[in-house]
């Protein structure tokens, strides 16, 4: 079968996620004691046990989202289930999970692109006063009118109907002050620390970009895609490029979704992480793109 994997972005991390992955496989097992000597600190035990407030901050959540669907792939790919893999795809931060299983870095390079990119962010965010909010419902061009009524930006375009906003908190709150008579159907804002992939996060976008600069990428061995352009990327340099340009432009998921599938005739998707994020997403792109979540260990197809 023709196979496909996704991997969820911030905002999709549960205390526990891990934990019965690690319990019942060594391949799991070596992949989190990995992670925890690479990073320094106790992701594993974040991860397991919290405290939530931990997980949920920037630095911590992406390099765990990260380790967590990089296990799942290797267990999928332990299974035999991966033999007929063409392509992979993630939301914001899981495109470097997608990266690191297309090869293009290992899994401890990935690891620490991660850990400072999402250091970097939080940086970002603990400096300026930011925000999110989600709209459902209405065209692209009637949000995007409302963002450039208010001097904010289109944060991420993740299905039909469900679009994020973001920029200085409190624009984008006399945004959802004034959303109605728009098409709309619900605007209301998002708990989230800062106005990811926004201008605001221009001081983490200029320092990840000297970070990132040193390391060598290698050509993918599956198709994959920016979010920054929702489009193929193949050449190395040009992957590094969008990687920074991706923390402070819109995410283009519903784009990389479509052409992952249809470009590679992918027959089935696996979501590799917590939630069911990008399951949901998928159905209200094309109810014929079949995907299966996996996050716990029971859920890993036999």
């Amino acid at each position: 079968m023709v196979t496909g994997l996704l991997f969820s972005g911030q905002g999709a991390q549960q205390i526990g996620m891990g934990r019965s992955l690690y319990e019942s496989s060594e391949t799991a097992r070596t992949l989190y004691d990995t992670a925890n000597e690479v990073l320094g600190w106790d992701l594993k035990g974040i991860s397991f046990g919290g405290p939530e407030e931990q997980l949920r901050s920037t630095k911590v959540c992406q390099p765990a989202l990260y380790v967590h669907g990089y296990v799942v792939y290797a267990l999928l790919k332990e299974r035999g289930l991966l033999d007929n893999l063409v392509t992979a795809c993630g939301l914001s931060l899981g495109e470097l999970t997608a990266l690191a299983c297309a090869e293009v870095f290992d899994f401890e390079t990935g690891l620490r692109l991660v850990a400072e990119r999402g250091r970097l962010m939080q940086l970002a965010c603990d400096t300026t006063k930011g925000g999110m909010a989600s709209v459902i419902g209405g065209e692209p061009e009637a949000v995007q009118k409302l963002c450039d009524e208010f001097d904010i930006e289109i944060a991420n375009l993740n299905c039909p109907g469900q679009i994020v906003i973001s920029g200085e908190n409190e624009k984008v709150l006399d945004a959802v002050a004034n959303s109605s008579g728009r098409g709309f159907k619900l605007v209301k804002p998002l708990n989230v620390a800062g106005a990811y992939h926004s201008r605001l996060m221009i001081s983490a976008r200029d320092a990840f970009a000297s970070f990132i600069e040193s390391f060598e990428f290698k050509p993918p061995c599956l198709a994959v895609y920016t979010n920054v352009t929702g489009q193929g990327v193949s050449d190395p340099g040009q992957i590094k490029e969008c990687l920074v340009q991706q923390v402070v432009s819109s995410v283009k998921f519903e784009d990389c979704l479509r052409n992952a599938a249809g470009e590679n005739a992918v027959e089935q998707f696996y979501e590799c992480g917590p939630g069911k994020v990008l399951t949901g997403l998928a159905r209200r792109t094309d109810k014929s793109i079949d995907v299966i979540p996996v996050f716990e260990y029971e859920e890993l197809p036999s």
